[in-house]
């Protein structure tokens, strides 16, 4: 263990979130040990901003739970508390047990596998030196003592950092197995770091790819809305299906449409991201709505085209069909919540609208950020497909000067 002292490391407190602080304090007080550990020490050490705060605790979940009101215990696969504070909801774990045992006969008992080796439950609790071996990242194992202000590297997290080096802790294809997310993570990082990926790290990647089909589709969504959606989705998606990974994410990728509709759904997912990462320039999560409204258009028109050919109904049939069909399978496929899906609807309702001219109040229209990300579908629309019409109408928008004013 590597101990780097105040006057060796750039951590100010003043940096450090005032709620987390308190959390440690009070852990501390009442005889816990307690650390900040995670992405918020290592953007700390890299200049950067924390977008959150994690702490790690010998204090078990319930032992959290009485000191803290404003607790709430989380999780099933590991048992986290949440303490929810009006500005920002610290995390707080408990140190977990290194993985260490050899016997599959005798696993831990509060420790289930899959046949895959993919972690189900994991409350094994114990102690800080063997807690830094059950986190994924070096550059995210990194213990920030609030009490004399040192960091604790275990794993050689500084070094990684001062090297721009990606690197898991263990054995990758373990740990990969125990959660494939961890290959997303890998990616996510490697591009918005601007950090290259260790080669043991790398290696398993593309032949476990297929593990994610694995993860409930509600956390591969969450994972999808931080590759895509924080300003770097257009490296995030180009390394991703270097790996092999972009397939579980978006698997509509996979299905066969018509050759137009294949090249205007490549072109568009580019397009789409490149405008995400435009507005993206702080540490927000922007418009998933905007996001998969656009990446879904194509599988939606390839749909309705097929209708209208097959079952010789009239357009507006046809329409409704499909958008009831697309958003019900890909809610499904993709776990796309409720209230996004209501977002995409109105989007792909409004192109018609702007298409055929119809009138919208202004002080509304400036008022509606779906509006504005409908206009903006439009505006991609007319690149990729190069019609006249939607060129005009975009031509007419912008002569009402209200085209795309406000970042949605």
């Amino acid at each position: 263990m590597k101990l780097i002292i105040k006057k060796n490391n750039n951590i100010s407190q003043r940096k450090i979130s005032k709620n987390s602080i308190k959390v440690l304090y009070r852990l501390s007080k009442s005889g816990y040990e307690a650390y900040l550990v995670g992405g918020g020490v290592r953007d700390l050490l890299l200049g950067k901003k924390p977008k959150d705060f994690d702490i790690a605790t010998n204090a078990k979940p319930n032992e959290i739970r009485k000191l803290f009101k404003n607790c709430r215990l989380i999780g099933r696969r590991f048992i986290i508390a949440h303490l929810i504070f009006k500005s920002e909801i610290i995390e707080v774990s408990t140190f977990r047990t290194k993985n260490n045992n050899t016997d599959k006969k005798k696993p831990y008992p509060n420790m289930k596998k899959s046949t895959s080796g993919m972690l189900l439950v994991d409350n094994t609790f114990g102690k800080i030196e063997e807690d830094v071996y059950r986190r994924d990242l070096t550059i995210n194992a990194l213990y920030y003592n609030i009490q004399d202000f040192s960091i604790r590297d275990y794993v050689g997290g500084i070094k990684d950092i001062k090297m721009k080096i990606i690197r898991l802790i263990g054995d990758a294809e373990t740990r990969y197995r125990e959660d494939p997310v961890r290959m997303l993570r890998v990616i996510r990082f490697s591009v918005q770091l601007h950090m290259h990926i260790d080669r043991e790290t790398e290696a398993p990647i593309v032949k476990l790819s297929a593990l994610l089909k694995h993860i409930p589709r509600a956390r591969l969504f969450n994972e999808s809305i931080k590759l895509f959606c924080l300003g770097y989705g257009y490296l995030t998606y180009m390394r991703l299906k270097k790996y092999s990974l972009i397939y579980p994410l978006l698997p509509f990728l996979l299905n066969k449409f018509s050759k137009k509709n294949t090249k205007f759904l490549q072109n568009i997912i580019i397009a789409c991201l490149k405008k995400v990462d435009s507005y993206s320039s702080h540490h927000s999560i922007r418009c998933p709505s905007f996001l998969f409204a656009s990446l879904l258009w194509y599988p939606l028109r390839e749909k309705i085209q097929i209708l209208l050919i097959k079952k010789n109904i009239k357009y507006l049939k046809a329409y409704s069909v499909s958008v009831h069909y697309i958003l019900k399978k890909y809610s499904l496929l993709l776990g796309i919540p409720k209230n996004i899906l209501i977002n995409i609807e109105k989007i792909w309702n409004l192109q018609t609208e702007i298409e055929k001219k119809k009138n919208h109040e202004t002080k509304e229209t400036k008022k509606n950020n779906i509006f504005f990300q409908a206009l903006e579908l439009i505006s991609l629309r007319s690149r990729i497909e190069n019609k006249i019409e939607l060129k005009k109408t975009l031509f007419l928008w912008n002569k009402k000067n209200i085209f795309f004013k406000k970042k949605y």
